[in-house]
């Protein structure tokens, strides 16, 4: 982890109950619960993100609680979506509904959403501030909607732009626009209009880059589970170019295994379909597409950059946002 990183999780963990502290033995092992996540780590690429751009526009003295509150954003919501997802795996450990029953980890994450408020209003966050974490948490919720719509009634009928909509909103907005815009208005700056436009397109690109490290990333350093997606029956953009193009019969194989729950997947089904996609070509089309849709984005976002006081800063930004995409795990 970064000096960055390190210290806004030295910010989270601060926020959150202390299991020493506990009056009984339950709040303990409840503060560790909430703990679990954050302590975990991660690149905490969207915190430091924000507090990026705040340099880069001058002024960085109310990023890092802004900025922590996003991490913590992210924390609530990956411990709801791997249970909505059944997921096994999360920063190479098991998701926290595989280590405490699973109405324990949806009550940390309902807890988490609670402390990432109160994180911004002890730090005095500007109403405009609040109104982003506001559209941010309602716009992923529209795209895990319909994630999550399209998984339960068994879809694969879906378009790229289907998925691409889907993305926009579950991912690409919350990775990329909103730490642009928060980190601005932290800074007490108006966004720039091209932080929309160019971060929506980095963001769907890093969602696509995920898909592909998924099915080909190094099971020790990728930090989730390899071929996740296939087990829990995820339509990512190379499932969509691969049926599009494979013989009827491998099509109706593949959806049958897709359409069924996790329990009932046979290991052997999943790793002809995970190699299918590999030796197709579609994971390597669509490591391509991401980054033929990140580089002009990275240009538009770099000339943004350019004119803004803290040009260190604002060039630490670019090479984050880069590395959104022309990472290997």
């Amino acid at each position: 982890m970064t000096p960055l990183a390190l210290e806004l999780q030295r910010t989270i963990l601060a926020a959150l109950p202390d299991p020493e502290a506990a009056a009984r033995p339950e709040l303990a092992a409840y503060a560790r619960i909430l703990r679990d996540y954050p302590q975990r780590g991660g690149k905490m690429l969207r915190g430091q993100l924000v507090v990026l751009t705040a340099r880069a526009y001058g002024d960085d003295t109310a990023a890092l609680e802004v900025a922590a509150a996003l991490e913590l954003f992210q924390n609530w919501v990956l411990i709801h979506d791997d249970i909505e997802d059944d997921s096994d795996e999360r920063r190479g450990r098991p998701a926290l509904h595989r280590l405490v029953p699973m109405p324990l980890a949806l009550n940390a994450g309902d807890a988490l959403h609670a402390v990432m408020w109160r994180l911004l209003a002890e730090a005095g966050a500007r109403r405009k501030v609040l109104l982003e974490f506001a559209q941010l948490v309602e716009t992923t919720a529209s795209g895990q909607h319909l994630d999550l719509t399209w998984a339960l009634e068994g879809r694969f009928d879906l378009s790229p732009e289907d998925y691409l909509e889907m993305v926009e909103r579950k991912a690409a907005y919350y990775t990329a626009v909103a730490p642009l815009r928060l980190g601005a208005l932290a800074a007490g700056a108006l966004p720039d209009p091209i932080f929309a436009a160019a971060g929506l397109r980095l963001g769907v690109a890093f969602q696509i880059i995920d898909d592909v490290l998924n099915l080909e990333g190094d099971p020790r350093a990728y930090g989730k589970e390899v071929a996740g997606d296939l087990w829990e029956g995820k339509l990512t953009l190379i499932l969509i170019d691969w049926l599009s193009r494979a013989p009827a019969e491998e099509v109706a194989r593949a959806e049958a295994l897709l359409a069924l729950p996790r329990s009932r997947k046979d290991p052997e089904e999943v790793a002809w379909l995970h190699n299918r996609l590999l030796e197709a070509g579609s994971v390597s089309w669509a490591r391509e597409y991401a980054r033929e849709l990140a580089r002009p984005a990275l240009e538009e976002l770099d000339r943004a950059f350019s004119a803004l006081p803290g040009r260190e800063a604002a060039n630490d930004a670019i090479e984050l946002l880069a590395a959104l995409v022309w990472r290997e795990r």
